[in-house]
């Protein structure tokens, strides 16, 4: 009988302990047939004409009580051509590896993750930061890339629908060159606005600023660029019309400046059927510094 009773509370003792923790596994699956620039016809996977790049994740929360939250994201990218690994910069876990504390006060992170400037971009760009983003493969995010590796950062909470996120890369972790990333985001109904900057030591300061207003069955964007780091400048402006399952997305780039040569009008045509909540086919022709490439896929969100 003791044993039974003994039993029973340590069954009820892990129930609750597992009531206050989850792990999910999550990713993507993205494959298409198309071309970048004078290269033939084929199979793509994790590539510039993809609309994302396969993944497979694994992220964790605990509720610590107090209105406290532990939490971590481990994230790995591969390839469905030959199922090789396909990293972000990083090792194997190269997309993400990060450990996390957040509460009503904000949420504190650290490791390799996302960078403010991504997410700030992310608030209003057309086609939800895909590989083939002319705003992304034109002007980078803010200029530069989408992840930082060993970055402390800190957001703040949701006001109103405004937030702010600061990162941090200490000198020894990056070169020798400390570096910092900064966005202010405001999304509150049909409006979404993000600025985003960012600057290493020992050189200039990259900055976007756009913001995307949603009219319900058309969206409308605008922005401008000072990428520095690619000597590169210039506003974009599309717009992404919905009917029904489908979207059209018709995204231009205009350089006010080009530090590496000609100044270049690109542009974005994208359609996509949304065949269920988690599926969906697309097509994407991308017109990107006088080279004519194009992709057209299925992605799988699981």
């Amino acid at each position: 009988m003791k044993k039974s009773l003994i039993a029973l509370a340590v069954i009820g003792f892990s129930g609750a302990a597992m009531a206050q923790s989850s792990v999910t596994l999550y990713g993507v699956a993205d494959a298409a047939v198309g071309k970048m620039g004078k290269g033939k016809t084929e199979m793509i996977s994790a590539g510039v004409m993809n609309n994302g790049t396969s993944r497979l994740g694994v992220r964790g929360v605990e509720d610590l009580g107090g209105g406290l939250k532990a939490g971590f994201n481990f994230e790995t990218g591969l390839s469905l051509e030959d199922g090789a690994t396909s990293t972000a910069g990083g090792g194997y876990w190269g997309r993400a590896a990060n450990l996390w504390l957040g509460g009503n006060w904000g949420t504190f992170k650290m490791g390799r993750t996302l960078t403010p400037s991504f997410y700030g971009v992310a608030t209003w760009e057309l086609t939800g930061t895909a590989n083939y983003s002319v705003i992304g493969n034109t002007y980078g995010v803010a200029g530069a890339g989408a992840r930082n590796s060993s970055q402390f950062s800190y957001k703040t909470p949701n006001l109103g629908g405004f937030n702010a996120e600061l990162g941090y890369i200490a000198k020894p972790d990056n070169g020798g060159n400390s570096k910092w990333d900064v966005n202010a985001i405001y999304a509150n109904g049909p409006i979404g606005v993000g600025l985003s900057a960012n600057k290493a030591q020992n050189s200039k300061t990259n900055w976007s600023l756009g913001g995307k207003y949603n009219f319900g069955n058309f969206a409308l964007a605008a922005s401008y660029h000072d990428a520095k780091i690619r000597d590169r400048r210039g506003f974009g402006l599309g717009g992404t019309a919905t009917f029904g399952a489908a979207s059209v997305t018709l995204d231009l780039t205009r350089d006010t400046r080009n530090g590496g040569g000609k100044k270049y009008t690109n542009g974005l045509l994208e359609a996509k059927y949304a065949l269920s909540k988690r599926t969906f086919m697309y097509g994407a022709y991308l017109r990107l510094d006088g080279t004519n490439n194009y992709g057209i896929g299925v992605r799988h969100n699981f």
